[in-house]
């Protein structure tokens, strides 16, 4: 049956937040390319095309203007338009707007969240400045990266050091700045976590939320306020002929450089110069070595130790997938059998299928869930969060179906990565 990718509404993507896009708004199309998992996928990606985490049999999907049929055609890619979105007025939000799209939070208010949740229960949360947004330091605008820490607090906990009393949950949103589901759901995270039986929990389990992980990519998208800008990367460098900045979900080093990356500085999967090059990558790897214990030694196909405890989940928008290491190829890791378990063990909560990026979209390298596992051991997994038609699917569905349709399946995913914390191996 043929999938529709609905709501793909968006503009040329801007070069500053402040400021409408120079030739003003523009159509959006959505192709579908013949593009089966192996060569012809890696191809795709490795052209620099804006491939959505989606499949459909033997087809991916190409995110474009007008002019991108034709250099796919160029390129040797036959093509169809799945959707073509006409462009929408631009109305760009009040810079004092808590909101945008019909309820999806800044920026600004997601930080102004987290230090009123730590105010309201410091028996349970502390926040903490894990680092500074690229913008930030260049002296332009910019945030604090910040993540909350919740548990019932004893001596030890919320602690940065990996020798914590507590297993821990880590889970973190908008990587891509465009997947606006994801930091909606750790908005509903941290306060079900505060105010439910959840807190249950929380007696034996520590929970780490960073509910922005790419702060200015999320400026550029919240700009457009009703109009969001489908912006993925950071904010970091200029590109004349596309979106600036890099996919910090290549830019990590596990791999980089590797499959499923580009070193054009337009494209959408633009690894940076080199790995690790960018602050929000570097401040979330010190972070997470901060965290957790080391147990795994170097190699493609070393085991971490079985006394591993932790969870790391990265949420990201969409197609309903649960992915896990490694992505950079479909060899299998020293840790498969459990990854496979646990993934599979979140999937049943949701419909969501689960295995290796390579096995079920196309290889990708750089990506944060590698880096975690590759360099400490623990367990990590990507949520692509949604399915890809109606109105509740794609990039930006309805702000009603976070409450309805994904909250209720991500939070008994939640539950699930919180209980296979404490011996995920």
């Amino acid at each position: 049956m043929r999938t529709v990718l609905a709501l793909l509404a968006g503009l040329a993507l801007l070069l500053h937040p402040a400021a409408a896009p120079a030739d003003g708004p523009q159509a959006t199309y959505v192709l579908r390319v013949p593009a089966p998992i192996g060569d012809s996928a890696q191809r795709l990606l490795g052209l620099g095309y804006d491939v959505v985490e989606q499949r459909d049999g033997t087809d991916l999907f190409v995110i474009g203007d007008a002019h991108t049929a034709d250099r796919l055609r160029a390129d040797g890619f036959q093509s169809t338009v799945e959707t073509r979105t006409p462009p929408s007025p631009w109305a760009p939000r009040s810079v004092g707007d808590a909101t945008y799209y019909g309820g999806y939070h800044t920026v600004t208010a997601h930080l102004a969240h987290l230090d009123e949740v730590a105010a309201k229960h410091p028996d349970l949360a502390t926040v903490v400045d894990y680092g500074d947004s690229w913008r930030k330091t260049q002296g332009d605008g910019g945030h604090d990266l910040k993540a909350i820490c919740i548990t019932r607090k004893s001596p030890g906990d919320c602690a940065l050091t990996p020798t914590a009393p507590k297993p821990r949950l880590f889970v973190m949103g908008q990587l891509h700045a465009r997947e606006i589901t994801t930091g909606d759901m750790a908005w509903r995270f941290i306060d079900d976590l505060v105010a439910s039986d959840l807190t249950a929990m929380l007696d034996t389990v520590e929970v780490w939320v960073v509910p922005i992980a790419n702060p200015d990519g999320v400026d550029i998208v919240e700009s457009g306020g009703d109009t969001p800008v489908l912006h993925r990367k950071n904010a970091q460098g200029t590109c004349s002929a596309g979106p600036r900045g890099v996919d910090l979900n290549r830019n990590a080093g596990s791999h980089w450089g590797e499959a499923g990356s580009s070193s054009n500085k337009c494209s959408e999967v633009y690894r940076g110069p080199r790995a690790d090059s960018e602050v929000e990558t570097q401040a979330l790897q010190a972070l997470w070595r901060n965290l957790y214990r080391d147990t795994r030694a170097p190699g493609d196909t070393a085991s971490a130790t079985p006394d591993t405890t932790g969870v790391v989940i990265s949420m990201h928008s969409y197609g309903n997938y649960v992915l896990f290491p490694w992505g950079w190829s479909t060899q299998k890791t020293g840790n498969d059998a459990a990854l496979r378990k646990i993934a599979n063990d979140m999937a049943a909560q949701s419909g969501y299928r689960a295995g290796q990026p390579g096995e079920l979209l196309y290889n990708a390298a750089g990506a944060t869930d590698d880096w975690v596992y590759d360099d400490l051991g623990v367990p990590s997994f990507v949520w692509e969060i949604g399915a890809s038609s109606g109105s509740c699917g794609g990039f930006l569905p309805l702000y009603s179906c976070q409450r309805d349709v994904h909250w209720p399946k991500v939070r008994s995913m939640l539950i699930s990565a919180m209980k296979a914390t404490h011996k995920p191996y």
